[in-house]
Order: C-alpha cells, then sequence, then structure tokens
C-alpha cells in the first residue's frame, strides 16, 4: 500500500519538505542567537553606562569591546584640522552628518571625539579653542561590512562613512587611540547647532517575532506533507464506485 512512496516523484516530494523544514528551524534558531546576543549587548551597555566615570587614561589600555559606552572625562585641546564630516546620518528625523575631530590630551596623545550631529544646512562648526574639559562616552573603532565602501586613508579625508579609526589614524603623523569618544558635555560649550550623538535603542528587535514566524512556517510545511500522503493513501484505498451507465449492447443484423 506504501510503495508509492518510495517512487522518484514522491522521494523528490519528501526531500524538499525535510529541507524546507530543516531549513526554516535553522533560521529560527538564528534569530533566536541574534536574540541571545542582542540580550547580551544591552546589559553590557547597560552597567559600563552606569558605571561611575573614570579618567580616559585610566581606560585607554582595556580592551575596546570592554570599556564600550563607558563614560570618561578628559582635559585637552582640540585639533582644528584635519576636522571630518561622517556624512548620510539622521537623527530625530532630521538628516545631516557627525562633525569629527582630534583630542590633544594634557600627555600629548591623541584621540578622536565626535562631537556631535550638525543637521543639513547647518555648517558644520570649528571645535572650541584652548583648554577644553570635556565628558563621554567610549566607543570601539567602526568597520564596513560586507559589500559596504570604505573609506580610503591614504587620501586626504574630509567627509567619511564612518568612524573608521584606521583610515582615519593615517590622517594623523601620531598615532591614535584604539577607541574614540562621542561627546556628551563640554567645557566651554559646543555651538547649538552641534546636538549630543543619540543613545543607541536597548530594545530586543524583532528577533523573537522573526524566530516564532520561522518556527510555525516549519510546522506548516510538516503538516501539509502528513497531509498530502494520508490524502494519496486515502485515494488508493477508496472502493471503486459502480458506473451509474450501463453497457448498450450493438445490434448485430446477422444474429437475427
Amino acid at each position: 500500500m506504501y510503495r508509492f512512496l518510495l517512487r522518484p516523484r514522491w522521494i523528490g516530494f519528501h526531500l524538499l519538505c525535510v529541507g524546507a523544514i530543516v531549513g526554516m528551524i535553522s533560521l529560527g534558531s538564528w534569530q533566536l542567537r541574534r536574540l541571545d546576543e542582542k540580550q547580551m549587548f544591552n546589559d553590557k551597555v547597560t552597567a559600563n553606562t552606569d558605571a561611575d566615570v573614570a579618567p580616559l587614561g585610566d581606560l585607554l589600555d582595556s580592551p575596546p569591546s570592554a570599556v564600550a559606552y563607558r563614560r570618561v572625562d578628559a582635559t585637552g585641546s582640540y585639533l582644528a584640522t584635519p576636522q571630518f564630516e561622517m556624512v548620510n546620518v539622521s537623527q530625530e528625523g532630521l538628516t545631516g552628518r557627525n562633525v569629527i575631530n582630534a583630542f590633544r590630551l594634557d600627555d600629548g596623545s591623541l584621540v578622536l571625539v565626535n562631537r556631535g550631529f550638525v543637521a543639513a544646512g547647518s555648517p558644520a562648526p570649528a571645535p572650541p579653542s584652548g583648554e577644553v574639559q570635556l565628558l563621554g562616552r567610549l566607543k570601539p573603532g567602526q568597520t564596513a561590512g560586507t559589500g559596504q565602501p570604505r573609506d580610503d586613508g591614504s587620501q586626504q579625508l574630509t567627509e567619511v562613512r564612518r568612524v573608521d579609526l584606521g583610515a582615519l589614524g593615517q590622517q594623523f603623523e601620531q598615532p591614535i587611540a584604539p577607541v574614540y569618544l562621542e561627546l556628551l558635555e563640554s567645557s566651554p560649550a559646543e555651538p547649538t547647532s552641534v546636538q549630543t550623538v543619540a543613545f543607541p535603542s536597548l530594545g530586543d528587535g524583532p528577533h523573537l517575532s522573526y524566530a516564532i514566524q520561522w518556527f510555525i512556517f516549519s510546522a506548516s510545511v510538516a503538516v501539509g506533507w502528513v497531509f498530502a500522503i494520508r490524502r494519496s493513501i486515502a485515494d488508493r484505498t477508496k472502493p471503486k464506485q459502480p458506473s451509474k451507465f450501463k453497457a448498450v449492447e450493438r445490434y448485430d443484423p446477422a444474429a437475427s
């Protein structure tokens, strides 16, 4: 009765269903891993943000990922040039760019500072002059993803796509710190046209709902697979109904 399930057409159907189920379960599990990574990242950001403010010099030797979003204070002076603008940035519904300058610490070392967001149509102001005291949060350098264009640090840069410390570091004659700062407060203060970079959203994102959808899809394929098999079995075991029409005998004159 079940030998038909081993026919080539049915074997192909079985493989298709199994492949779809395994693939969808894998995608759902991947979304759950993404959710776990997001929650771990959120916990780390919250813990580092709530930690006490530390002197910048005390954390420069720590791994960038371990001190990300730690608040630090520093004293020094800005380099007016080179000044970089990170383009294609949006904040609170506005498009614009972030303004980035190097900050020379009292010991002579350099750290890049993302001074903040400037809306399109407003000029990017020069940094405050003289001695500056600032409060900022540490961030690791940004890198281009797969297929994304990269900034060429071997050329003079003014507009950049991201805070790529490798590319931007080539614009200076001395090394820069392996982390950069997002400015929170400054004394003297920044011009009013410069807005503090928005804090990232710490929600869980859509990963859980995506995972549930993939698991529902895989269950639907499994149910459809079983239904198709049972339907085929029922069609093959159903007794044949007799014809409602009687056969009409053909008249043969020779038999008269």
